[in-house]
């Protein structure tokens, strides 16, 4: 039986991560990077595609744990089983790494004495080649092609080999505990030194605590704040400061569906609400280097900006599908790649001005070339925005004219204008760019809003809505009273409303999307939902809706991409960044407004 979503618990070194389900099993890792391929797949197969399980002896997969949770502000799960003849606590987590990443895995006695088994099955290139396993200085090494793992436990217990697995069988008793580590390196390289578990396991909690002390967000949900907080720097690939937009790759958006799609990579479109959610908690340089990412990605013909790009600002990211998998709860294809990387879509260039003009906002130092990048930027905006583009949501479908890009070209051109009028040194025509600005206006509120019902449209000359039109409010495309904004808050909520959530767009017969099937409501989407009431005077909904939305998190705080509303779980891949994004957004929101009022 596959386990939900939900199920799943994040830990990571900040350079990769894993999935730890209830029944104390790891479905899901890629080493080195979040996006190398995976050694454990079993969440888009089976047992077979690797995973590494840790529970009481005699339970089966389907059986889950007593209780589990991070310890304090951390990274660091603790899973807790009760039997008939004791409890035992399994420690999981993955110390920021030296060289090579560990996953660490401590099995302590809590009361009594629990006999304990351990099943890894490494899988490499996700889940499709099986590793020559041999001993090595009492030790277990897997190596196949470019990888190599090593696996070890102190004190030894007993291993052997079974089914193209390596089992472990061992009682715990009260005030005695046994550490696996697991190691990854690169095949032609030595193995790594060794590190100590029990040592590995107070640094990484108090690295985690200096981290954690840093956040200057006092608010009413500082536990859930911190816990989105802690997600998102845990999605940060530490050397450049990227922040990938999920752990996973094709988690469906409908259970049995073919909306499957690789997220473990950098999207722009989430540039200025990350930066805000950072600045807004006091992590001043997590911002600064996602700051610094951005512009390194985007350096180059502007004609050429990409939505997404690798860890390290890479550009292409073919999209394969993986045949041997069948998906999760056979929803199929499993995709790695993504071709939407080949799309238009033109809101980014609003996104990136927008995210420097944050920035500087905030105070970090200022880029001398990021300037001049930003006027080559609104050159090629200039004429460009007239143009269709695939649009935010990454449609399959044919071009259009969506309303969301336009908003947010004016954007580009807006911040630019204010920027100027702020800086009287900085080279630049404002008044080009006012040109730009009013025009941009002009059209939108001529081609993209339907008078005859109040709301800004998905498109121009379309009837359809778009959950994406929520943030005209934070763009200050028009003020927030306007009675087209709240119309348009009001029509989203109604039309793209499903119990209290919000879908992205309508997806049913001749979709936009080009695709069949269904999707969930879209977490972000609710929370911008949060934000637009609160800002057109709606505060107690506001604060309703955004409990609602806390109430979907799972037992440790964790939220996927969507939300159905009618099987009553999580859908999308996990965890998603925007989602998280969303919640400290919208939490700060309300701390502001209830300061202000």
């Amino acid at each position: 039986m596959t386990p939900r979503i939900e199920d799943y618990a994040l830990i990571g070194d900040l350079q990769t991560g894993a999935l730890v389900g209830r029944n104390g099993s790891i479905d899901w890792l890629c080493l080195p990077r979040f996006d190398s391929g995976a050694c454990f797949a079993a969440l888009l197969g089976d047992a077979d595609n690797g995973h590494w399980r840790i529970a009481p002896r005699g339970t089966d997969s389907a059986e889950t744990c007593t209780r589990r949770a991070y310890v304090d502000e951390s990274l660091v799960l603790e899973t807790f089983w009760e039997t008939r003849t004791g409890t035992v606590k399994v420690t999981d987590f993955m110390p920021q790494r030296d060289k090579a990443p560990d996953v660490m895995r401590i099995v302590e006695g809590v009361r009594g004495s629990v006999d304990m088994s351990s099943v890894l099955r490494l899988r490499f290139d996700f889940g499709s080649v099986v590793p020559w396993m041999r001993r090595s200085h009492g030790h277990r090494v897997a190596v196949a092609g470019p990888d190599s793992v090593w696996l070890r436990s102190e004190p030894p217990v007993k291993t052997w080999g079974q089914q193209f697995s390596t089992c472990s069988s061992f009682t715990v008793k009260e005030g005695e505990s046994v550490a696996f580590v697991l190691t990854w390196h690169a095949s032609h390289s030595p193995r790594p030194k060794l590190i100590d578990p029990y040592r590995a396991l107070v640094h990484t909690l108090e690295d985690w605590a200096k981290w954690a002390a840093r956040c200057t967000y006092q608010g009413p949900h500082r536990r859930a704040v911190m816990r989105s907080l802690i997600t998102l720097k845990a999605l940060t690939y530490a050397p450049t400061g990227g922040i990938v937009a999920a752990l996973t790759t094709s988690l469906p958006e409908e259970i049995g569906g073919v909306r499957n799609w690789d997220y473990r990579y950098c999207w722009l479109r989430d540039s200025t609400l990350t930066l805000g959610a950072m600045i807004s908690a006091g992590y001043l340089e997590e911002a600064r280097q996602w700051r610094d990412w951005l512009l390194r990605a985007v350096a180059g013909d502007p004609a050429d900006l990409q939505i997404m790009y690798g860890l390290a600002g890479e550009r292409r990211l073919p999209e394969t599908e993986l045949p041997w998998l069948d998906g999760y709860e056979h929803s199929r294809p499993v995709r790695t790649g993504n071709a939407a990387v080949q799309q238009r879509q033109l809101d980014v260039y609003g996104e990136v001005i927008d995210s420097l003009r944050v920035a500087r906002d905030a105070g970090l130092d200022d880029k001398p070339h990021a300037w001049n990048l930003q006027l080559s930027l609104l050159g090629f905006l200039e004429s460009a925005w007239r143009e269709p583009d695939e649009g935010l949501w990454e449609i399959r479908g044919e071009r259009r004219h969506f309303v969301h890009s336009k908003v947010m070209a004016w954007v580009a051109a807006d911040r630019a204008v204010r920027t100027l009028e702020e800086n009287p040194g900085l080279p630049g025509d404002a008044d080009r760019w006012r040109t730009m600005r009013d025009a941009v206006h002009a059209e939108v509120c001529e081609r993209g809003y339907d008078p005859e019902r109040n709301t800004f449209t998905q498109s121009y000359g379309s009837r359809e809505l778009d959950a994406a039109a929520l943030l005209i409010v934070r763009t200050g495309f028009l003020p927030c009273d306007d009675p087209r904004v709240i119309g348009t808050v009001d029509a989203v909520r109604d039309e793209l409303g499903a119990d209290g959530l919000v879908r992205r767009y309508s997806t049913e017969g001749g979709s936009v999307d080009g695709l069949p099937g269904d999707e969930g409501a879209f977490v972000v989407c609710s929370f911008w939902l949060v934000d637009a009431l609160l800002r057109t005077g709606r505060r107690q909904e506001a604060e309703k809706l955004f409990e609602r939305l806390l109430g979907l998190r799972n037992d440790v705080g964790l939220l996927a991409e969507e939300y159905d509303p009618v099987a009553g779980r999580q859908l999308g891949n996990f965890p998603q960044a925007f989602s998280h994004i969303g919640l400290v957004n919208s939490a700060v929101d309300l701390m502001l407004d209830d300061a202000a009022g």
